[in-house]
């Protein structure tokens, strides 16, 4: 039995507590269809808890948030020693969104915000690479639904590009070498939760008009649970 240990980075708006569930419990559900016999686990990093030793860890996750990988919180220098000592002792890491950004730029990758603005709604993402990992016959494109201004804006060294598109290039990650993957996109949220999140943000960081563009978007499906699958797949097959 495995445990998956999920490094919660940040929090929705105080506005949406309460509504819907936090980061860590929206990717135990997502994950634990196809990883059965796994545990999970929090570590509340943004909250001011310590990060464990990651050479004792089966398997990370790395969470969104609103914070940059540039930013000078008391936590973001333990968390990029974090990254590279996991990635020393070839302990599995998953980064989703803020987790991608980290580890790209633990790992010597560019990492900023993007001259292209924000990203919202529903983001289609060319398949460059295709991985073990997503099957025989993996698509030529997926899709998930975004909510981001920073990019990753260079390959890491020893990375493979797996994915991007025009808007972001660098969307989908691994590193063989680090035993790791990450994507840009949430495949941990609903529909119904990014269209809260943009909703808070309506008229104020996000104009009227990209709400409503990035909510319509969305009545196109997303392929949450198929990214669901790559991931446990790959943590699968690094814990093995």
């Amino acid at each position: 039995m495995s445990t998956l240990t999920i490094i919660e980075t940040g929090r929705p708006p105080e506005k949406m507590v309460g509504d819907w569930p936090l980061y860590p419990a929206m990717f135990e559900d997502l994950l634990s269809p196809f990883l059965p016999g796994w545990t999970y686990e929090a570590v509340a990093l943004s909250e001011g808890e310590t990060l464990p030793d990651p050479a004792k860890l089966d398997a990370v996750l790395i969470t969104g948030s609103p914070a940059g990988v540039y930013e000078h919180t008391p936590w973001m220098t333990p968390l990029m020693k974090f990254i590279r000592a996991a990635a020393k002792a070839n302990t599995p890491q998953v980064g989703i969104c803020f987790g991608h950004q980290a580890i790209a730029y633990a790992l010597g990758a560019n990492v900023a915000k993007s001259d292209k603005g924000w990203g919202i709604g529903r983001h289609v993402y060319d398949i460059t690479a295709p991985q073990p990992w997503m099957g025989a016959a993996p698509p030529s494109t997926f899709s998930l639904g975004v909510s981001h201004q920073d990019q990753v804006l260079s390959l890491p060294p020893g990375a493979v590009l797996i994915g991007g598109n025009a808007f972001c290039p660098f969307a989908a990650l691994s590193y063989p070498e680090a035993s790791a993957i990450s994507f840009q996109g949430h495949p941990e949220y609903s529909a119904g939760f990014s269209c809260a999140l943009y909703g808070v943000r309506k008229g104020t960081r996000l104009s009227v008009e990209m709400v409503d563009a990035a909510e319509q978007s969305l009545e196109t499906p997303v392929d949450n649970h198929l990214v669901g699958q790559w991931i446990s797949a790959f943590l699968s097959e690094a814990t093995d």
